[in-house]
């Protein structure tokens, strides 16, 4: 079953500021004075890239919106390099700054550093992986030198850049670290040599060997989801963006590869799958695949459940593989009642309506959970990467105006910040790292591995198998 996204309810609040802003479509000053903005029923819609930064910087008198900073932060990565916009920045203020030294209004310049630290605080709070970029960290250093040159006798500011570096520096820290740790634990390929006959031995443990309870596994497949989700950043997603304008505007799965986080959650579903239909199909007795198949189905319903859908659907695209799903000697056995509900809930048509009442539901339990438990929503990742990638395609960057469409970023960056919010949920089940290790490095059958162990165990029923059953044979054989 092909992967496809998702439309999530609203976390971030509707306006991009405190302020009272303009009405209807009218062109109107910033709170910060910027003019070149459009606002909407009080909500910043769209501008020039040089207005939304203007609006970004503080002043004596202005502070901007989190949900502001967040959104452009996130979105201007799209026009704009991080450190680009770092540079502006820094102009800015230093503008702001000198202004201040020479009019009437000197005594505000202390108020005004502070407030240009907390937003670089945000900044690298949020999207701390900016500033690996060198150029990006020397703008940042040149910006925190002139701000603390008004601090110099109290020396809050000063103490308040020197906790945010080191906030930054540990930040930066641990993420290298994650990915030197994953770096070595990349799945390995599959093994495509010969295996006709390659039924496992019966001494060879299966999953149900390792864990026959499917509520069990479902936690520990969720474990496994929180632990690689927690690994994705917002600026991940939104190079997928970027990707899509500077390099192939017809490829979305192809840029997932553009961050390891993206390219190994993408692995992990497509890895269960593929061993999902290898615990099915290296089974030797049908009694035993049958109950393979049916232990399947419920770890799947326990992942629906618990709300991890993307495990659901890895399982559920695992079964309906060609190897698996030919087995119809197998799955005549199979009690499928449970199975055909679940295909119901992941059913592509009305674009995944069903699915999406489905975590619309997950959603809303979330926000008004009281447990961690609760709390738990894993989307089917590769729908919701298309949502984004939809709605990218469909709205343009920029108006006939030349404004930037920030009414389009908005949105996007809504998506994310709910998605993001979910790979926060501490997981509240106990770990086992036998069934983790299992379902991390049990060996998984190439594709042509799967068909030939489908064929041992059923053998072609029509011309088109015994064509391909033959190929595979003629192909191994010669190999060997």
């Amino acid at each position: 079953m092909p992967q496809t996204s998702v439309v999530f309810s609203s976390i971030l609040r509707p306006s991009c500021s405190a302020e009272v802003q303009p009405g209807m479509g009218e062109r109107g000053v910033g709170a910060d004075g910027s003019g070149d903005l459009i606002f909407q029923d009080g909500r910043l819609i769209s501008g020039s890239l040089e207005a939304l930064m203007e609006h970004l910087v503080p002043t004596v008198d202005y502070y901007p919106d989190r949900t502001y900073i967040f959104t452009f932060l996130l979105s201007s990565r799209v026009f704009v390099p991080p450190h680009d916009l770092l540079a502006r920045v820094g102009h800015i203020c230093l503008e702001q700054r000198q202004q201040l030294e020479a009019g009437s209004e000197k005594a505000k310049l202390k108020s005004f550093s502070a407030k240009i630290v907390q937003l670089l605080k945000e900044w690298t709070e949020a999207f701390p992986y900016d500033f690996q970029d060198e150029k990006a960290m020397a703008e940042l250093k040149a910006i925190t030198h002139r701000v603390t040159q008004c601090d110099e006798e109290s020396g809050t500011v000063k103490k308040a850049i020197g906790q945010m570096m080191q906030g930054l520096l540990l930040s930066l820290a641990a993420r290298g670290q994650l990915q030197e740790l994953r770096e070595k634990f990349r799945t390995p390929a599959v093994d495509k040599g010969p295996i006709l006959k390659a039924k496992p031995p019966a001494t060879q443990k299966d999953i149900l060997g390792i864990c026959c309870d499917p509520l069990v596994l479902a936690q520990q497949l969720t474990h496994i989801e929180l632990e690689r989700l927690s690994s994705i950043h917002p600026e991940d997603l939104m190079q997928i963006i970027s990707h899509m304008d500077s390099r192939d505007k017809h490829r979305c799965r192809g840029d997932l590869t553009k961050t390891y986080s993206l390219e190994a959650y993408d692995n992990w579903f497509n890895c269960l799958s593929m061993l999902v239909a290898t615990e099915v199909c290296r089974v030797v007795k049908k009694k035993h695949r049958t109950r393979m198949l049916e232990f399947f189905i419920d770890v799947a319903r326990e992942c629906f459940n618990i709300g991890n859908f993307n495990s659901m659907m890895a399982i559920i695209s695992g079964m309906n593989l060609s190897p698996v799903a030919r087995l119809k000697k197998t799955w005549s056995k199979v009690k499928t009642a449970k199975f055909d509900v679940l295909e119901h809930h992941m059913d592509p048509s009305s674009n995944f309506c069903n699915y999406r009442t489905a975590l619309q539901g997950a959603t809303q339990r979330s926000q008004t959970a009281n447990s961690s438990r609760e709390k738990i929503v894993i989307p089917v990742f590769n729908l919701f990467i298309k949502d984004i990638y939809f709605l990218h395609k469909i709205h343009t960057n920029h108006l006939p105006n030349g404004h930037v469409n920030f009414k389009k970023f908005w949105e996007i960056s809504r998506q994310i910040h709910e998605f993001m919010t979910w790979t926060q949920v501490e997981c509240p089940f106990e770990k086992d790292k036998k069934i983790q290790s299992y379902l991390l490095t049990a060996p998984i059958y190439s594709e042509e591995a799967l068909f030939i162990a489908s064929f041992e165990s059923e053998g072609p029923e029509n011309h088109m198998e015994k064509d391909s059953w033959k190929n595979l044979r003629t192909t191994v054989l010669n190999r060997a």
